[in-house]
């Protein structure tokens, strides 16, 4: 499998996740903006991916960029992958039912927390 193809299934991956849920720092945003603030998981979903995808991103990257930590190629590949995913899995995650939605969220989270603690070195 070429190395660029690799990239993109990460972007596809990466890209599906956010769609869906806005994992990233969205699994404190999300939780804290159903939670605390009584948002709909839609909008907050929505929330997330408005706060974190341009701003925070782009700022942190330019910083890892700058010093040498950025490589180009890995990453144009994996932007064209989320993109195209993010686009798709977002209209999807739409029509699901709200209940769909947080139980894979939470889904997600349970099992992203038994890898790092299985893996934990």
């Amino acid at each position: 499998m070429p190395v660029a193809f690799g990239y993109l299934l990460v972007g596809v991956f990466a890209g599906g996740l956010a769609g869906m849920f806005g994992v990233g720092g969205g699994i404190l945003i999300v939780p804290a903006l159903v939670w605390i603030f009584g948002f709909p998981q839609k909008m907050a979903t929505g929330t997330s991916l408005a706060v974190l995808l341009p701003p925070i991103g782009f700022f942190a990257a330019l910083r890892f960029f700058k010093s040498g930590n950025v490589n180009v190629t890995a990453a144009a590949m994996i932007v064209a992958g989320f993109v195209l995913a993010a686009h798709f899995t977002a209209g999807y995650a739409l029509s699901l039912p709200e209940v769909t939605l947080k139980r894979s969220f939470g889904a997600i989270q349970i099992v992203m927390g038994i890898i790092y603690i299985l893996t934990a070195k």
